[in-house]
């Protein structure tokens, strides 16, 4: 389960939305100063995540809670949105290629056409995908634990050093 500290702002039923602030490794790393993670991230900001998740416990708007997010249901997820639409693109540009050798035709344009309907296809796919997993309890955030108070100050006094030492 992949953890995550997150603050209730909206209950709606058994979900909650929740808030979590988006986290980057910069100032953990030797590279800070020269990295474009960071520069990045400079530039942009820090910007809250809002997300519903499901409410077992009954948080209440304000609580601080830790939102739990199953791997394998990430990983599934990060697959079918990175990894399918490449391996469609691909899959349909040589199969493009193959047809515009046997019909001799000038190749690049017909794979060309192929790989943005291959992608159109993996588009498809994915909103059919994502439809089915909409309600899936699997790939929802669900919400853990609240987070103690004291454990709250303890970790706003460590991300003062933090943001002091940078």
């Amino acid at each position: 389960m992949i953890e995550e500290t997150a603050t209730v702002v909206k209950r709606e039923g058994e979900f909650a939305w929740v808030e979590a602030q988006r986290q980057t490794t910069c100032g953990n790393c030797a590279a800070n100063k020269g990295c474009g993670t960071s520069v990045l991230a400079k530039v942009v900001g820090k910007k809250a995540a809002r997300m519903r998740a499901i409410n077992p416990i009954d948080a209440q708007v304000g609580d601080t809670v830790i939102v739990g997010l199953n791997e394998a249901a990430l990983l599934k997820g990060s697959l079918a949105v990175y990894l399918f639409p490449l391996v469609f693109m691909l899959l349909f540009a040589i199969t493009g290629n193959v047809v515009a050798k046997q019909m001799v035709w000038q190749a690049e344009p017909v794979v060309i056409l192929f790989a943005l309907a291959g992608l159109v296809v993996a588009g498809f796919w994915l909103r059919r995908f994502t439809r089915r997993i909409q309600h899936d309890n699997v790939y929802q955030p669900v919400i853990l634990r609240r987070v103690p108070v004291s454990f709250m100050t303890q970790h706003s006094i460590e991300q003062h050093r933090l943001n002091t030492s940078q």
